[in-house]
């Protein structure tokens, strides 16, 4: 399938790891799918959470060096929302308590784009969440 414009993804952190450590096994078909047809972005939020993973040594890489390694193997991108916008999506979203994935789903919400995630709470409550 071909890009278009129209077709936008975005990315939870868990997504981002498992592509970065060249694992798409992990990911579920229609997830692959979604990764393969669609234009993909990520909230600048997944950035800063991977940033706290690798300084607590969860993982080996910093957010720059897996964006920069993505960005060139499958394009994605960090969503140039504004922080205004975002926070307004996040307010209402009171279902979360991580402030991570209230940004993050806030950050796609802001398009009414898919989200890829395996986070059975992010899926029950943002209805365009993708597994």
């Amino acid at each position: 399938m071909d890009r278009t414009e129209e077709e936008v993804t975005y990315l939870d952190t868990h997504v981002v790891i498992w592509l970065y450590q060249g694992d798409p096994t992990k990911l579920s078909l229609t997830a692959a799918e979604h990764i393969r047809s669609s234009d993909l972005f990520i909230s600048p939020a997944v950035l800063l959470e991977i940033q706290f993973l690798h300084e607590i040594r969860r993982i080996t890489a910093t957010g720059t060096r897996m964006l920069a390694a993505l960005s060139e193997e499958i394009g994605l991108r960090v969503c140039q929302h504004t922080f205004s916008d975002v926070i307004a999506k996040a307010l209402p979203q009171d279902w979360a308590r991580d402030p991570f994935d209230r940004l993050i789903v806030a950050q796609a919400s802001v398009r009414d784009a898919p989200l890829i995630t395996k986070d059975q709470k992010i899926r029950r409550h943002y209805k365009q969440a993708v597994w």
